[in-house]
């Protein structure tokens, strides 16, 4: 079963284009997430988590609910990273994942695709992320291939940097960057509510038609980059860049 997380939909499409080369089921994790279903799963095929990358490792909300969440059937347990241009020493934390589930560590495989990390970095144009995206592909492919003959990625050699960033960074990263508070929304919001609806952890609730956003916060871009009138800008950062979400 190939089950995936996505805040602006890079890892549904790579999930999507793996399930289609290996003919496996395919899970939205975004409602157990939200909801903090836990129910237990089952697969006979290879489990594969198809997750972006926050800070050199998966989300800590993705981490938490697969601690919490018994996946019964086949034991072997793949995963496929999305990131803007490296997972760090990922594979150090998901091999520690893995025992913690006794469950065997088949790899991760990182794939490189449009940036939509507005609090920090600028995302790319629509023909950017287009081209982005067909280079990645033939490595989606690959992974693809791999999983399909149940065969173990290749580990990654992480350098002195790599560690620094997937440990103390990230510690850091989340106490210091990770916060709700620079989202704010302009007198162009049509009061919809499609923000509150994509966010994974609830944090948004609507008063009076608009956004207030809670303390619960995971950085996923979902409701800036998804909304229809781009009224929600992040701090000054966000303000004229294009919003990204997966064009295809």
């Amino acid at each position: 079963m190939i089950c995936y997380f996505t805040g602006t939909g890079n890892s549904a499409y790579v999930a999507s284009r793996i399930a289609g080369q290996t003919e496996q089921e395919v899970l939205n994790l975004f409602e157990k997430i939200r909801s903090q279903d836990h129910t237990a799963l089952h697969s006979e095929k290879p489990w594969v988590i198809v997750c972006p990358t926050y800070a050199w490792r998966i989300p800590r909300i993705l981490s938490d609910w697969l601690k919490q969440t018994p996946l019964t059937g086949s034991r072997d347990l793949y995963f496929v990273m999305t990131c803007g241009g490296s997972i760090g020493n990922a594979e150090v934390y998901l091999k520690k994942l893995c025992r913690q589930k006794q469950m065997n560590f088949c790899g991760c495989f990182p794939i490189v695709m449009p940036e939509n990390y507005l609090a920090l970095f600028t995302t790319p144009t629509q023909d950017e992320a287009l081209e982005c995206i067909r280079k990645s592909e033939p490595w989606i492919d690959q992974a693809a291939q791999e999983i399909r003959q149940e065969v173990p990625f290749t580990s990654i050699q992480a350098e002195a940097k790599d560690k620094l960033n997937s440990g103390i960074v990230n510690v850091l990263f989340y106490p210091m960057m990770v916060s709700a508070k620079k989202f704010t929304v302009t007198d162009a919001c049509i009061h919809c509510g499609l923000c509150a609806k994509v966010c994974p952890l609830n944090n948004i609730q609507l008063r009076q038609g608009q956004p207030q956003w809670g303390k619960n916060c995971t950085h996923c871009m979902a409701c800036i980059c998804r909304c229809p009138k781009e009224a929600i800008e992040y701090g000054t950062h966000s303000v004229g860049l294009p919003r990204y979400t997966c064009p295809l």
